[in-house]
């Protein structure tokens, strides 16, 4: 076949595949009646957005709610808000520490810290006491324990020679048969645990054979007696009290009421004081502050006789000034032997209070005129 025909034979289908795709072989436009000429007038408007409700209180001023600049300027008065909150809680802080600094200036004492940590320790003493009282007695041995190890840790940093282990064991065997002995038998664990660290003093004395003068072994082995009578005794003595019928609300009202007597104190010669109580012993304690304390017990001891322990209110008098004579006098006690050893604290376990025996300087020595209330206050129960 010739390539005119083949030309022609094919140039027909050539030319309807070009038409159906809108342009011919020879690039002219169709000019087809089935497919009209396409007109952008002819298409519909778009229909308009639907409008978005208008929240209940929005004034129909004709403005978009949904407007940028509305949503901006509620996000600043919301940042300028927020930042301004902050502003104020800053401001706050400042100003509680700088009233925190100048207590503790004055006091030596941090309060937040000594307030938190007193909330503490009464949180687990009374846990101990109004549920089951013996929970209070490992409470009472670690405390002993505890204040054993800080009072021999200064004694022996002063220069005394103090057997620190053998004055745990002691302590933990004292502390131990006050509760579950006989109440007699604590005079002889006393008698054999002083006699246990004298004797272990002396020879370690002797094994060591350092030049060390009589007088200081002497002191030495007296000292290690006075630990034990301080600390672990006088804690055995509050377990002797709780072991009694209703001896727990006992051991909670006498510290209840040294804890007034000291809150007291500390509050009043805050506001007060002007006038030091024993400047070559303990500068920060003012007569107005003993004032406060004298108040403060004296209040305690009455509603705690009345509201917990059921006695006469005259009863509850006499138990506050006595707590309050024995903590007065167990506080001055303790800075006495602080300022023999030329420390302020016994330690600083405690933040805002040194150590455990600076919180139970008034607590220990209160358990013998507690102890002692009982059996003379008892029977008014029974009347």
């Amino acid at each position: 076949m010739s390539d005119e025909s083949r030309d022609a034979d094919e140039g027909t289908p050539l030319t309807r595949r070009d038409a159906r795709d809108g342009v011919p072989s020879d690039g002219v436009p169709l000019a087809d009646t089935a497919f009209p000429t396409f007109d952008t007038d002819a298409i519909p408007p778009r229909p308009p957005l639907p409008t978005p409700v208008v929240a209940a209180g929005t004034a129909a001023s004709g403005s978009d709610p949904l407007d940028t600049a509305d949503h901006n300027a509620i996000r600043e008065q919301w940042r300028a808000a927020r930042d301004e909150f902050g502003t104020h809680v800053s401001h706050a802080r400042d100003q509680l520490d700088q009233a925190n600094e100048r207590i503790k200036q004055r006091t030596g004492r941090d309060l937040i810290l000594a307030t938190l940590i007193g909330l503490a320790f009464g949180a687990a003493l009374l846990g101990s006491l109004l549920f089951v009282k013996a929970l209070f007695v490992p409470f009472a041995l670690a405390a002993a324990l505890l204040g054993v190890y800080e009072l021999s840790r200064a004694l022996r940093a002063s220069g005394r020679r103090v057997d620190v282990v053998p004055q745990l064991i002691a302590a933990a065997f004292l502390v131990l048969s006050a509760y579950f002995a006989e109440p007699w038998l604590s005079w002889v664990m006393l008698f054999v645990a002083v006699a246990f660290v004298i004797v272990w003093r002396l020879m370690a004395q002797m094994v060591a054979k350092d030049g060390r003068t009589y007088g200081d072994v002497l002191a030495d082995a007296v000292i290690s007696g006075f630990v034990q009578i301080y600390v672990p005794f006088l804690a055995g003595v509050a377990l002797i009290l709780l072991e009694q019928e209703g001896g727990q609300w006992w051991v909670l009202s006498f510290i209840a009421i040294a804890v007034a007597a000291d809150t007291g104190a500390y509050a009043a010669g805050l506001a007060f004081g002007r006038h030091p109580m024993a400047p070559k012993i303990s500068p920060k304690k003012t007569w107005e502050g003993f004032g406060g304390a004298v108040l403060a017990s004296l209040a305690a001891g009455v509603l705690l006789a009345i509201f917990l322990l059921d006695l006469p209110w005259w009863a509850g008098v006499i138990f506050g000034a006595s707590i309050l004579l024995s903590a007065t006098l167990g506080d001055l006690g303790e800075s006495m032997l602080k300022r023999d050893l030329g420390i302020k604290d016994m330690s600083s376990w405690l933040p805002g209070h040194g150590g455990l025996l600076d919180r139970l300087d008034s607590i220990l020595p209160s358990t013998v005129p507690a102890l002692c209330l009982y059996f003379l206050l008892s029977p008014w129960v029974v009347l």
